[in-house]
């Protein structure tokens, strides 16, 4: 009898074993199986959360359809610890295995805050304190010239802050490489300077070709103590920071008394007046080799260099001689 039972007993748990192979074997192939989503998905976890709670938000969010295989496959695989809080994309059909990986790779979605080159920092902390997926106020009150205008990454939940001070950080970076690689006996004083004309160049041209010829031209003014004589300072003396103006300017705003007016003062403007980019700032630390001193538009989007003053006069009259020609059109 009791032989009976022991052979019986064997074969019970024969049968479990086999079952518990079949379970288990059947068990991973639901984990490495497809999911039920049919598009792309974009959910988030939120920071401390454990297992349990993100296989709810998988379910909940059509990833996975069952949160307890989910559960149990990652505490089987050892990942329990490994996966990280922030939003991410489920491609369509992502199996639970794919969904713990992308988890666990902490690939968070990137958003994309773009700051133009030639933008004021007034026109940067708007665009900032629009952007969605951030939270906290935009900082207020940044000096001209703050950030790099550049196309900036942030995660979901980062702090405008957080994303002010990196955009400034990277501003930083690229000034000091360009300081630090500046070509000699240039006659600017600090990085400071290079970042006040670096702005004034940005704003006199959208060529990136022409940056270093507008920037040598006003090193040579520099170094003649010659006044910049640049519009763009002067509009933005006249528009308080805003840089543009409503209406062309007039001899008189060429007169106006304010500190950033390069027609009346001599040397650089007080302050940047626009956020300058990479090109600009490399531009002025590493000008083309030239001996021009004057600049007029060529009325196609560039502009015509000269040496003497009679030499650009004749240029002026060319070009208000096109402006003159499209007013009759």
């Amino acid at each position: 009898m009791l032989r009976r039972l022991g052979v019986a007993a064997v074969a019970l748990l024969a049968l479990a074993a086999i079952a518990g192979v079949i379970l288990y074997v059947k068990g991973r192939e639901a984990f490495f199986a497809p999911g039920p989503s049919a598009s792309s998905t974009t959910l988030a976890v939120p920071k401390g959360a454990g297992t349990e709670r993100i296989a709810a938000i998988l379910h909940a969010g059509g990833v996975i359809g069952d949160p307890r295989l989910f559960r149990v496959g990652v505490r089987l695989m050892g990942m329990q610890g490994a996966l990280r809080a922030g939003e991410y994309v489920f491609p369509a059909g992502v199996s639970a295995k794919g969904a713990m990986d992308i988890l666990a790779t902490g690939a968070v979605v990137q958003h994309l805050l773009t700051v133009p080159e030639g933008w004021t920092v007034k026109q940067a902390l708007a665009a900032l304190a629009q952007a969605p997926d951030l939270t906290g106020e935009a900082p207020q009150g940044l000096p001209e010239g703050a950030f790099l205008p550049e196309t900036h990454a942030y995660v979901l939940g980062e702090s405008r802050a957080a994303l002010a001070r990196r955009m400034t950080a990277a501003r930083d970076r690229v000034l000091a490489d360009a300081w630090a690689n500046r070509a000699a006996d240039l006659p600017l004083k600090s990085p400071e300077e290079a970042l006040i004309l670096a702005s004034v160049v940005e704003r006199e041209t959208a060529l990136a070709a022409e940056r270093p010829h507008v920037a040598a031209v006003f090193i040579n003014r520099l170094r003649l103590g010659m006044r910049l004589q640049s519009d763009p300072t002067v509009v933005y003396g006249l528009s308080d920071g805003a840089g543009v103006l409503p209406r062309p300017l007039t001899r008189r705003d060429l007169e106006s008394d304010t500190p950033f007016n390069t027609y009346v003062i001599a040397g650089l403007p007080p302050s940047p007046i626009c956020l300058p980019g990479r090109e600009a700032i490399r531009a002025v630390l590493d000008p083309a080799a030239s001996s021009d001193l004057y600049f007029v538009a060529d009325g196609s989007g560039g502009h015509v260099f000269s040496r003497s003053l009679a030499e650009h006069n004749r240029n002026v009259a060319k070009w208000r001689a096109v402006e003159k020609a499209a007013k009759t059109r």
